[in-house]
């Protein structure tokens, strides 16, 4: 017994800095499908445990990343739009000074897999697609209100859509016609074919940020995953999800 109790602290000792921290991110749509890739790595060469809850950037719902962060959820960290994170640092629910930009990606299109894919290489092509569609389809946060304050009604279409804010995962059940959002939440999608980006002129580049959260109690893992989350391999996975690694600001 003596003798499995000094193996136990030997190991104990000798694991690295931080290998029995727990850390809670809340992350939002537009970064998960590379998260999701560079996570095991992450976890395999820290031995940090990393526990992910989900939610929406910006808008009203009672699960936004902020409405989650108000009411008290964990979190260290969160990973979110860059509009939606400098929100919650106004709010003071994020350490000022700790936000790192990590990636962009472009606005696209995609249709349920094997339907035809409409022509959107203009800015009136692409009207006439989502006049022309049955229903449309985009996430309720930060593209949604641009698309809703901004976009719909400088086309000229604001009343004249029929939409959802289920996301792709509508379209791949035949459910709406058409999904417009951030390219890393359609390339790789089930059930859906990605038809392109939407035209430059009309255009919405999406950055996620990252950044420690007020009171976390995991400060030095917290930041070791920040810094993950710039390294070259979590470059190669940001591109494989069809966004551009970003330097820090």
């Amino acid at each position: 017994m003596r003798f499995r109790l000094v193996l136990a602290i030997t190991a104990a000792l000798a694991a690295p800095s931080g290998a029995f921290a727990q850390l809670h991110v809340i992350i939002s749509g537009g970064f998960s499908a590379a998260y999701q890739q560079m996570l095991p790595e992450f976890e395999k060469s820290t031995g940090v445990a990393v526990t992910t809850a989900r939610g929406a950037s910006q808008g009203t719902g009672p699960n936004t990343i902020g409405a989650q962060l108000r009411r008290g959820a964990p979190a260290d960290v969160v990973i979110m739009s860059k509009e939606g994170l400098d929100d919650l640092i106004g709010e003071g629910k994020i350490v000022s000074g700790t936000e790192v930009d990590l990636a962009q990606t472009p606005l696209g299109l995609s249709v349920r897999a094997g339907a035809p894919k409409p022509d959107i290489s203009t800015v009136e092509a692409f009207k006439q697609a989502l006049l022309r569609a049955k229903s449309i389809t985009f996430p309720a946060s930060t593209t949604g209100i641009y698309m809703m304050t901004k976009l719909f009604p400088q086309l000229g279409i604001a009343g004249d859509l029929q939409i959802t804010n289920t996301g792709v995962a509508a379209v791949a059940k035949g459910d709406a016609a058409i999904a417009i959002q951030p390219v890393s939440e359609l390339l790789h999608a089930p059930g859906a074919d990605f038809v392109g980006t939407i035209p430059s002129e009309i255009q919405y580049v999406s950055v996620f940020s990252t950044a420690l959260v007020a009171g976390s109690k995991e400060t030095e893992a917290a930041k070791r995953l920040i810094a993950f989350l710039k390294s070259e391999t979590a470059a190669k996975a940001i591109r494989d999800s069809g966004m551009e690694p970003l330097r820090s600001r």
